[in-house]
């Protein structure tokens, strides 16, 4: 195992600045995510850590090592790649296998870390005799991690490696790898657009937009207090309520479109007070309330009744601003009804309307 220190890592495609200036330091036995949209230079920069695609200015260090310079086969990691990267005219076993041979290790050396690696993966007999095409897609998956593990190498490197299973399949697989990262110990570092993935696998959140960090931290810190309107709009599933507003003259309130305002805790923003800013509101933290008592009157549009929680679509006040509220279990809201509603003060984030950093930091 080892850390994996970044240090204003740059790339450029001629004139293209697409990573810009990253500084991140990955602890040993840490299991890192870079999430972030598509083509926000994510696989770029574990590229870069892999040492398939060189760094055009900083420095990045595996285990205190500066491998700037190394070739991938130096740095001692493996990748999980999305398409599986399986030699197709071998078995499992010898795919698995390969690496080791040409490493030049001792046959009875490289089945004793195969099967060890079918063991971890329940990978049995019969499947480490067959080849890929005879897989299913999660059975691929384990098999590209089992060519990972039998390499005992310093650090995962993983590259959207669930991208092509179905939905049943990705969470099955989430939890495999999560487990497995534990069991190992081994640093990791895991790229996805997938937030929802993001948030159940990762110590830490690497939050990438454009080739520019915008927050990194473990999920729940970015879930609770995203450090600006990207990270907010970005993360949590449905997306955070976003709207502009004013901070009012005594900076205990923010003024909505269409007349509704809601409370802010008094005395944070005070110093604020008049400027434009964005207002996020977690769906989860809207709430139905007696109709003495709402910020807001919300005309419900429609209604998704997901079992667990029903989720409201409408909109409120005279230009019609759009909000989605979360509410828990299965709740009879009919389309078109007036729903009063409120939120606490201290669960309004308010986000610059220049800069989209955090109001108050």
């Amino acid at each position: 195992m080892a850390e994996i220190a970044l240090r204003g890592v740059v790339k450029d495609y001629g004139m293209t600045r697409v990573i810009h200036g990253v500084d991140c330091a990955i602890a040993d036995g840490e299991f890192l995510v870079i999430v972030g949209p598509s083509g926000c230079g994510k696989s770029t920069l574990l590229r870069m850590i892999a040492g398939l695609e060189r760094i055009t200015g900083g420095e990045i260090a595996i285990g205190g090592r500066v491998v700037n310079d190394l070739e991938p086969a130096e740095r001692d990691i493996a990748m999980v790649f999305q398409n599986y990267a399986l030699y197709p005219h071998m078995t499992v076993y010898n795919n698995m296998a390969y690496g080791l041979r040409i490493r030049g290790l001792a046959k009875a050396d490289i089945d004793a870390r195969v099967r060890r690696a079918a063991e971890i993966l329940a990978l049995d007999e019969d499947l480490l005799r067959r080849t890929p095409r005879q897989l299913s897609g999660g059975q691929r998956q384990r098999v590209a991690m089992g060519r990972a593990i039998v390499r005992e190498p310093s650090a995962f490197l993983f590259d959207e490696p669930l991208s092509n299973l179905d939905a049943k399949l990705r969470v099955q697989m989430r939890l495999e790898i999560k487990k497995l990262q534990q069991d190992l110990g081994v640093t990791s570092v895991y790229v996805t657009h997938d937030q929802v993935e993001a948030m159940t696998l990762g110590h830490r959140l690497l939050v990438l937009n454009d080739g520019v960090v915008e927050q990194i931290g473990p999920p729940i810190q970015l879930y609770e207090n995203p450090a600006t309107l990207f990270v907010a709009g970005f993360i949590g599933s449905p997306a955070m309520n976003l709207l502009p507003a004013r901070i009012g003259a005594d900076g205990a309130r923010v003024d909505l479109p269409g007349g509704d305002s809601m409370p802010v805790p008094a005395g944070r923003y005070a110093a604020h007070a008049g400027r434009s800013v964005t207002a996020g509101i977690r769906p989860e933290h809207i709430v139905p309330t007696a109709e003495g008592q709402a910020s807001a009157r919300l005309a419900v549009d429609v209604v998704e009744q997901l079992g667990a929680d029903t989720l409201v679509h409408g909109h409120f006040g005279s230009d019609g601003s759009d909000l989605t509220v979360r509410l828990h279990g299965n709740q009879i809201i009919a389309s078109g009804q007036i729903l009063p509603v409120s939120v606490r003060p201290e669960l309004v984030h308010l986000f610059e309307s220049g800069t989209g950093r955090r109001v108050g930091g």
